[in-house]
């Protein structure tokens, strides 16, 4: 999917749980574990939907900036864990690191991915797995943010567990 970028910058992202659906470039549908998943890229990042959870990491006007490094909550029978780093590699390693990002998006069974105009490394990616470690539904999901203008690899990381 290519679209227009939105996102300006790795500290304009902003995190919600409760936001409704935002205008998607794309979307894609999964049963993963046994639990409905809708994974939405945004032109300003991505929302993922899934159980009970409405998370949304994305630039959005007027929210407060910033990304919790981690954050746990109990929702409606499932234990949710997200957290959120922002990697500066060096100039040489980030191709490498968005070329790993782009692979891993392209060999996962569920993911979404986007490449933005304006730089072929300017990417937004989800990649969404059960985890058999548990008789109880369990899913993991990871994010990719890149910012070829600022060197800047936003990772995020989250756990949804059934208790």
């Amino acid at each position: 999917m290519r679209a227009s970028y939105l996102d300006t910058s790795a500290d304009q992202l902003c995190f919600s749980l409760d936001l409704a659906e935002r205008p998607a470039l794309a979307e894609r549908e999964a049963l993963v574990g046994g639990v409905g998943v809708r994974m939405r890229l945004l032109g300003a990042s991505h929302q993922v939907f899934a159980g009970p959870v409405r998370e949304t990491v994305a630039c959005l006007p007027g929210a407060a900036r910033g990304l919790p490094a981690g954050l746990t909550r109990q929702e409606a029978g499932w234990t949710y864990d997200f957290g959120a780093t922002t990697a500066h590699p060096a100039p040489h390693e980030f191709s490498t690191r968005v070329a790993e990002i782009l692979d891993r998006a392209a060999g996962a069974e569920h993911s979404l991915c986007g490449v933005f105009p304006g730089s072929p490394e300017a990417v937004t990616a989800v990649v969404v797995e059960a985890s058999a470690e548990t008789s109880r539904a369990r899913l993991v999901w990871r994010t990719w943010h890149t910012y070829p203008q600022d060197g800047q690899i936003v990772s995020t990381r989250t756990r949804l567990e059934a208790r």
